[in-house]
C-alpha cells in the first residue's frame, strides 16, 4: 500500500490497472466496462436528462462505454439515438460485444461513415444531451478529418455534453487539446481524475468532473494510492 493518496494518475497507470485487474485478479473486461457505462447512465440521469440523448460513440473501448450507457439509458425508457462513427465491422473485443448486444435489443443506430455536415447537424439538435464516446484516455495527438468537424459539430450544438472519461481531442498526460476538443459541460472519469485535469488550459472542456468506479478491487487501487470512488450522486 502506497504511503499517501493519490488523485491524479497518468495514461500508463490506468493501462497498468487495467491490466492488472484483468490478468492478476480475473476481472473480465466486459465487466469493466460495464460498470463504467452503468456509473455513466446513473449520473445522466441523476444530471436530469429525460432524453432525448444522442450517444456518440468511436471504434474504441471509449465507444464500447457508450454502448453500455445507451443500453442503460433505454432501461429507464430514456429516449435516444446511438451514432458508430465508423463500421460495426471495425469494432474489436468489449466494444463488439456490447455493439451487437444493443443492437440485438433494438436500439436506434446509426453507422456514420461519410459525413454529412446537416444530416448530422439535425441528428445533434434533436438532443437534450449528447453523450461524447468518441476517444478515451489512449487518444494523443489533434484529431484527424472527419472527426475533427464532427467535435466541431457537437460544440456548435451547445447542447450540454457528458464526456466519458475525458473530453474528445484532449490529452490525458497533458491536459492540452492539439485541435478542436469536445467542450463538455460535465466529465464522468473513472477510477482517478487524469493528471492532465491539473492544466488550468483544461478546465474549458472537462465542465464539472465526477469520478466514478469500475469495480477494480480496493487491494489494487491501493497499490496505486487510489481511494475507492464514490458512486455518481454520492459527492
Amino acid at each position: 500500500m502506497t504511503a499517501r493518496t493519490v488523485t491524479h494518475l497518468a495514461r500508463q497507470q490506468l493501462r497498468d490497472l487495467d491490466r492488472l485487474a484483468v490478468t492478476e485478479f480475473g476481472m473480465p473486461p466486459e465487466v469493466l466496462m460495464e460498470n463504467a457505462g452503468r456509473s455513466a447512465a446513473e449520473l445522466l440521469l441523476a444530471l436530469g436528462a429525460t432524453g432525448p440523448v444522442v450517444v456518440c460513440c468511436g471504434k474504441g473501448n471509449n465507444g464500447g462505454d457508450g454502448f453500455v450507457v445507451a443500453r442503460h439509458l433505454d432501461l429507464r425508457s430514456v429516449p435516444l439515438q446511438v451514432l458508430l462513427f465508423g463500421k460495426p465491422d471495425d469494432l474489436r473485443g468489449e466494444a463488439k460485444t456490447n455493439f451487437t448486444i444493443v443492437e440485438r435489443a433494438g436500439l436506434p443506430v446509426r453507422s456514420i461513415i461519410d459525413i454529412d455536415p446537416q444530416a448530422l447537424d439535425h441528428e445533434l439538435a434533436s438532443a437534450e444531451w449528447i453523450v461524447d464516446a468518441l476517444y478515451g484516455t489512449g487518444f494523443s495527438g489533434s484529431l484527424r478529418p472527419p472527426m475533427d468537424e464532427v467535435v466541431n459539430r457537437i460544440n456548435a450544438t451547445r447542447r450540454p455534453v457528458l464526456a466519458i472519461d475525458i473530453p474528445s481531442g484532449l490529452d490525458c498526460d497533458t491536459g492540452i487539446a492539439s485541435g478542436p476538443a469536445v467542450r463538455a459541460r460535465h466529465t464522468i472519469t473513472f477510477v482517478a481524475e487524469k493528471v492532465g485535469f491539473q492544466n488550468p488550459a483544461a478546465a474549458a472542456y472537462l465542465g464539472q468532473v465526477h469520478v466514478a468506479g469500475i469495480g477494480a478491487p480496493r487491494a489494487l487501487l491501493e497499490r496505486f494510492g487510489v481511494r475507492s470512488p464514490r458512486p455518481p450522486g454520492e459527492g
